[in-house]
């Protein structure tokens, strides 16, 4: 693994760790200013204060109960610029006490600021939003 992608592993998954942690101001220390999160197919906020609201709705929706891992990674940098492709997965028990996994094929975009990768397009849906185009 190259450097890069190393970087950029570990700085998502300590990015989950502070999602499972409920940790959002951490957590928005990994987004850029005018970074956009896709919510749901059809629904993204942009700008850290929205991303950071829509953290604690998620996790209200997951009855606080997220934690979410990585598996594989692919990097392609292009410039400042990198394109990050990740299995996601995320355990959470609902209100009700059922327990759900929803693995995912995500894509990211990270951008060097000041020295540091920080992320401007959070998809965790990856190409699944393409399923949703038309419906």
């Amino acid at each position: 693994m190259d450097a890069l992608t190393r970087t950029l592993k570990e700085t998502i998954e300590a990015a989950d760790r502070a999602i499972t942690a409920e940790d959002f101001d951490e957590l928005m220390k990994f987004y850029a200013d005018d970074a956009s999160l896709v919510v749901k197919p059809g629904l993204t906020v942009v700008g850290k204060e929205s991303i950071r609201r829509a953290f604690v709705a998620i996790a209200d929706h997951f009855n606080n109960s997220i934690v979410v891992t990585q598996g594989e990674i692919q990097v392609i940098q292009g410039g400042d610029v990198a394109l990050v492709i990740m299995e996601t997965l995320l355990q959470a028990t609902d209100k009700a006490g059922a327990k759900t996994e929803i693995s995912r094929r995500a894509t990211y975009v990270f951008r060097q600021i000041s020295e540091k990768w920080l992320c401007v397009v959070d998809n965790s849906y990856g190409t699944a939003l393409l399923d949703s185009v038309g419906s």
